[in-house]
C-alpha cells in the first residue's frame, strides 16, 4: 500500500488546524509571529498523522482528532524551539531556516515555545467533540509524556551525559524519554479520541510506538553521519561536534543499522493484531526507517 496521499491529506489537515488557532490576533503580537515562525517551518508532522492514523483505525471521526493533533505538533515544535537555543544544543538552523532564537532573539524563542506548550494544553482542555473524561485523560497522557518522565526528561539526560559513554540499556532509555514518548504519545491520544479503544488496542499500538519512537532516533542519529547539512536542514554532524552518545557510536554503523531493521520488524509485528485495516501504519513504519531527513 502506498499511504502517502493519506500522509499528505493528514499533514494538509493539521497544518490549516493550526492555521486557525494561531489565526486570532493579540497585544502580544511578536510571540505570536515567533510561533507561527516555529510551527510552520517544513516539519514533517509525523506525530499529528498518527494521530490521526490511530484515530482510523479504530473507527473514530476525524474532526475528534483535531485537537489532539494540533497539541502534539505544538508540543514538539516548542520542544525544538527549546533544544535550539545557546544554552541547550546551541544551533543556527532548523528545516533549513534560522531557529528561531536566531530569527528573533533568545528571550523571545524561550518565551514562543512556553505559548507553544500552553496552547496544546489548552487545545485539549476545550475540546467539544470528546467526553470530558476522555479530555482529561488526554491532558494526563500528554503531560506525563512531555515532562520529566517523558520528552524533557530523556533531554536532560542526553545533556548529563554529553562527552561520556553510556550503556546500551542507557542510551535507549534515554531515546525512549526524549523521542520515543512523544510519539507515544501521539499514538495514545489518537486511539483514546477514537473513543472506541479497547485495552488490547492500546497494547498492540503501544508495543507499535514503542518500536518506531526507539526507530525514529537511530534513524535521526545514522542521517547525522550519512547524510548532509542541505538534505537534513539542519547542521550535519552536530552529534559528533557535541561528543553526543548515539547508536553508531556505541554499536557502530553496521549495528545501528541492525538495531533499526529490528524495530522496524518489531513494529511490523505488533500490528498484525489489526490485519489490513493497519496498512497505513505498516507503511508509517517504513517510511521513518528510509526517510532520508
Amino acid at each position: 500500500m502506498d499511504a502517502k496521499p493519506l500522509l499528505q491529506q493528514y499533514q494538509q489537515r493539521v497544518e490549516q488546524q493550526l492555521k486557525t488557532v494561531l489565526s486570532l490576533s493579540g497585544d502580544a503580537e511578536k510571540i505570536r509571529q515567533a510561533m507561527q515562525y516555529s510551527l510552520f517551518n517544513g516539519g514533517k508532522r509525523v506525530r499529528p498523522v498518527l494521530v490521526y492514523m490511530a484515530n482510523q483505525l479504530l473507527g473514530g471521526k476525524l474532526e475528534q482528532a483535531d485537537a489532539a493533533a494540533c497539541a502534539i505538533e505544538c508540543i514538539h515544535s516548542y520542544s525544538l524551539v527549546h533544544d535550539d537555543l545557546p544554552a541547550m544544543d546551541d544551533d543556527e538552523l532548523r528545516r533549513g531556516k534560522p531557529t528561531c532564537h536566531i530569527a528573533f532573539d533568545e528571550a523571545t524563542a524561550i518565551l514562543a515555545g512556553d505559548g507553544l506548550q500552553a496552547l496544546a494544553f489548552e487545545l485539549l482542555a476545550a475540546d467539544t467533540t470528546l467526553p470530558a473524561d476522555i479530555c482529561l485523560k488526554m491532558i494526563s497522557i500528554l503531560a506525563r509524556d512531555s515532562g520529566y518522565r517523558g520528552m524533557v526528561g530523556g533531554q536532560s539526560i542526553d545533556l548529563c551525559n554529553e562527552g561520556q559513554q553510556i550503556s546500551a540499556g542507557q542510551l535507549e532509555l534515554m531515546h525512549r524519554y526524549k523521542t520515543g514518548a512523544l510519539i507515544s504519545a501521539s499514538i495514545e491520544l489518537g486511539a483514546l479520541s477514537s473513543n472506541h479503544a479497547s485495552d488490547n488496542d492500546l497494547q498492540a499500538l503501544n508495543d507499535y510506538s514503542r518500536a518506531i519512537g526507539l526507530a525514529f532516533q537511530v534513524k535521526d542519529d545514522i542521517l547525522d553521519i550519512e547524510s548532509n547539512t542541505e538534505t537534513l536542514g539542519k547542521p550535519q554532524g552536530s552529534d559528533l561536534l557535541l561528543e553526543k552518545s548515539t547508536y553508531p557510536a556505541l554499536l557502530g554503523m553496521a549495528g545501528a543499522k541492525q538495531k533499526l531493521a529490528l524495530l522496524n520488524e518489531q513494529a511490523h509485528t505488533s500490528i498484525d493484531y489489526f490485519k489490513d485495516a493497519a496498512e497505513p501504519l505498516h507503511w508509517l513504519a517504513d517510511y521513518i526507517v528510509e526517510r532520508q531527513y
